[in-house]
């Protein structure tokens, strides 16, 4: 693999960590009042990466848009299984309620030297390997 595509990615993953430190999206009193629905200030982060992810899945489709290797970006069809995503999306909330911080953000914060968070992304390390272990008893 070319040294240049790696530093790409850490590029983009530095800018993005970044913009969630500066935006307070990393900030565990914005997360706090985002679930006693205290402040806008995160609905707002949160909406706008909405609108912004709809319009570019759609240039992607419409524009048939290539990837870095030059190859068409495909995006398979999906199987919308309500009581997955609510089991899931649960799952997923009130792990970030407990942590204060969703992946991104972890990651933003282990970077900004808040080694508590360390527990944290140990933690979702945990969880995704016990899900490995039982992905295939789960219903997908």
């Amino acid at each position: 693999m070319p040294v240049k595509r790696p530093l790409y990615f850490l590029a983009v993953g530095v800018f993005f960590g970044i913009t969630l430190l500066k935006s307070g999206a990393a900030s565990w009193f914005r997360i706090y009042e985002m679930f006693h629905f205290a402040a806008f200030h995160m609905y707002g982060i949160i909406g706008s990466a909405l609108v912004c992810g709809i319009i570019i899945n759609q240039v992607i489709k419409r524009f048939e848009v290539k990837d870095l290797d030059g190859n068409l970006i495909h995006q398979p069809d999906k199987d919308f299984s309500i009581p997955r995503y609510l089991i899931g999306g649960t799952i997923f909330g009130l792990g970030w309620a407990i942590a204060g911080a969703c992946p991104g953000p972890m990651f933003t914060l282990i970077g900004a030297g808040y080694w508590p968070v360390l527990l944290v992304f140990a933690s979702a390390l945990l969880g995704t390997w016990v899900y490995g272990v039982l992905r295939d008893k789960l219903p997908h």
